[in-house]
């Protein structure tokens, strides 16, 4: 059974679904089947609610201010129960932030602007911008859906105005050109650049 909560870096992470629209090339899931505390992230079925808010009551959140979804997928394709999590979350631990690593492609994925029912109760989104292009998007991220990179782009700049905090993000592995067209990018569109070190555990 995979876990559903694990820390890792000293971190709370939430992992909703293995479901994802983009195979990347760096993809942390391609090199085992665990990640920090969890022994395994692999659900053999995707937890509903009453497993998540289960998981939850059973972890000590002592010392933690935050709280990320994010796992081996895209955690948006558990809409509903990333936001009764959420929702809960901010009931009983009104202290803790909540972000949602995601691809910015949930849009797509639920054919609906979902901005409006993330904005409720997350923090940050912090979106895997990968690559300066879409030529390069494509090839580094290949995702399943036409007009992918465009709509991470107007998913970006719409959160923006409805989240307190959004991000981009790029993995080092990508050439340093890139970061920095990348960062040129995030600039002009006013949204800051994190770039993450690759792990390979």
């Amino acid at each position: 059974m995979a876990d559903i909560l694990y820390v890792y870096e000293g971190k709370v992470y939430v992992n909703l679904t293995n479901r994802c629209c983009c195979r990347c090339t760096f993809c942390i899931r391609k090199n085992g089947d665990g990640l920090g505390s969890a022994d395994t992230l692999w659900h053999e079925t995707e937890p509903d609610w009453p497993a998540v808010r289960k998981a939850i009551d059973g972890f000590d959140f002592a010392g933690y201010r935050e709280l990320t979804f994010c796992g081996y997928g895209e955690p948006v394709y558990a809409l509903d129960v990333l936001l009764q999590t959420a929702e809960y979350m901010k009931t009983i631990h009104p202290d803790i932030r909540l972000r949602v690593n995601t691809n910015g492609l949930g849009n797509l994925i639920w054919k609906k602007d979902i901005l409006p029912q993330l904005s409720r109760h997350i923090d940050c989104l912090s979106i895997s911008l990968n690559a300066p292009d879409e030529e390069k998007y494509n090839q580094i991220s290949h995702p399943s859906f036409d007009g992918a990179f465009p709509a991470l782009l107007a998913f970006a700049e719409k959160a923006k105005e409805m989240v307190p905090e959004v991000k981009f993000t790029v993995v080092d592995v990508i050439p340093e050109e890139d970061i920095r067209d990348c960062q040129h990018l995030a600039d002009r569109m006013g949204i800051p650049l994190r770039v993450r070190a690759y792990t390979a555990e």
